[in-house]
């Protein structure tokens, strides 16, 4: 286990609209606001079309070859993430969503871009005083959190 500690500094509401990518529209608040980390949480409907990352295809395979789930129709979504910058200071949000139609759930990260349908309402608990920042890995080939 690896940590740092932070403060909590201000918390937003964030209403997203119908269309918006919602990695691209977190990280471009947090960008104009000068959000450098935070938490979030996040709930509305998913668009049809939109791209989760499921899962490694083998979970012993380095580097990760990730799968994709892509949704077929329109989902109810409820989600976490956090927001750490990348070593050129850029805000990236790691979130995953649990999206549900009817009697099935998936869940994933949205870096492959989940749509925003009609709405959905975040909450970012903006963090401070913390240095962590994410930083490639080439043993798993994404970025990871070094706090």
């Amino acid at each position: 286990m690896k940590y740092s500690e932070a403060r909590m500094g201000r918390i937003f509401t964030i209403r997203l609209e119908d269309g918006d990518v919602v990695h691209e529209a977190i990280e471009s608040f947090a960008a104009d606001r000068s959000i450098r980390a935070g938490a979030l949480i996040i709930l509305g409907g998913g668009d049809r079309d939109s791209r989760l990352v499921t899962g490694p295809e083998r979970g012993d395979a380095r580097p990760i070859t990730p799968m994709t789930r892509l949704l077929e129709s329109v989902h109810e979504v409820a989600g976490v993430g956090t927001l750490f910058p990348d070593e050129s200071g850029t805000p990236i949000l790691h979130m995953h969503m649990a999206c549900g139609r009817e009697e099935e759930t998936v869940t994933g990260c949205i870096r492959q871009g989940v749509r925003v349908w009609q709405v959905m309402e975040a909450i970012l608990f903006e963090l401070t005083d913390t240095g962590a920042v994410r930083r490639f890995d080439p043993t798993l080939g994404f970025n990871v959190l070094k706090p």
